[in-house]
C-alpha cells in the first residue's frame, strides 16, 4: 500500500461506519484528512459540518476544507442513506429523499471539489456503491436503484474527468458490519437468526468488516491504482460473480 504523505482528503459521510473507517485509515497513512458529516467523527478527525442534501451546505463545508488544506487529491463520496422495501413500499417523497442524498448528494461534492481537484492531479474521487447495484437483493428496490445509478454516475464521470488527471472509480461492499446494518439487526424479530441469514447470503459466510472496505478503497485511492478508472472494486466475500455447491 502506497503511503499517502501529503495527501489531502476528504471523505463524507465519516463520521461512522465505511466512512470513518476509511477516514481513520487514510489519516493513518499519512493523509490529511477532513469529514463532511452532519455529525463529528468520535476521534481526532478534522471535520466541517454539511448536509449533502443541501447545495449551499455542501459549499461552505467544501470552501472551509480547502480554506485549511490549501488543495485537494483525494475525494470519498461514501454519504449515504438506507432504505427497505419493494417497488410499491415508499413513497414519492422517499424515493426523492433517498435519490437525493444517495446520488445527488455524490454530485453536490464532487462538483464543488473538482476545481481543486483539477488543480491538483493526478486526483481521485472515490463513489462507494453496493453489491445491490450488481445483485438483486429482496426488499431494496429503493436503495438498490440509487446504487445503481453511483455505479453509472461512476462511469460517466471518470469518461469525463480522466483527461484532466483525475481517476473516478468505485467500491461495491456486500452486507458490511455498520451500525446501520447493526440497527436493522436489532429490529428484526430475532436478530441473531437474522445476522445468520445475512452471513449466509455471502459465499465466504460472514458479513464483510469495516476495514476491508476502507482497505479497499485506500487501495483505489493510492498511487498504486494509478491505471485503475471508470470500474468498481467488490468487497462482497463473491456474493456478486460466485455460485458455490451447496454443502454435502
Amino acid at each position: 500500500m502506497a503511503d499517502f504523505d501529503g495527501k489531502r482528503a476528504l471523505v463524507t459521510g465519516g463520521a461512522s461506519g465505511i466512512g470513518l473507517g476509511a477516514a481513520q485509515l487514510l489519516a493513518a497513512q499519512g493523509a490529511r484528512v477532513a469529514v463532511l458529516d452532519l455529525a463529528a467523527p468520535p476521534d481526532a478527525l478534522e471535520y466541517a459540518p454539511a448536509d449533502v442534501s443541501n447545495d449551499a451546505s455542501v459549499r461552505e463545508a467544501v470552501s472551509v476544507v480547502l480554506e485549511r488544506f490549501g488543495g485537494l487529491e483525494i475525494l470519498v463520496n461514501c454519504a449515504g442513506i438506507g432504505a427497505q422495501g419493494g417497488v410499491e413500499a415508499n413513497s414519492d417523497e422517499e424515493w426523492h429523499r433517498v435519490l437525493d442524498i444517495n446520488v445527488v448528494g455524490m454530485v453536490r461534492v464532487s462538483r464543488a471539489c473538482l476545481p481543486a481537484l483539477r488543480a491538483s492531479a493526478p486526483a481521485v474521487i472515490v463513489n462507494v456503491s453496493s453489491i445491490a447495484a450488481t445483485a438483486g437483493l429482496p426488499d431494496r428496490a429503493l436503495y438498490s436503484a440509487t446504487k445503481g445509478a453511483v455505479l453509472s454516475l461512476t462511469l460517466a464521470m471518470a469518461a469525463d474527468l480522466l483527461r484532466d488527471g483525475i481517476r473516478v472509480a468505485a467500491v461495491n461492499p456486500g452486507t458490511t458490519d455498520t451500525p446501520w446494518v447493526g440497527r436493522l439487526l436489532d429490529a428484526a424479530p430475532d436478530p441473531a437468526a437474522e445476522r445468520a441469514s445475512l452471513a449466509a447470503r455471502q459465499p465466504h459466510g460472514r458479513l464483510v468488516s469495516v476495514d476491508e472496505v476502507a482497505h479497499a478503497i485506500a487501495y483505489l485511492a493510492s498511487p498504486a491504482a494509478g491505471s485503475t478508472t471508470g470500474t468498481w472494486l467488490a468487497v462482497d466475500g463473491g456474493m456478486d460473480r460466485l455460485r458455490l455447491r451447496p454443502k454435502a
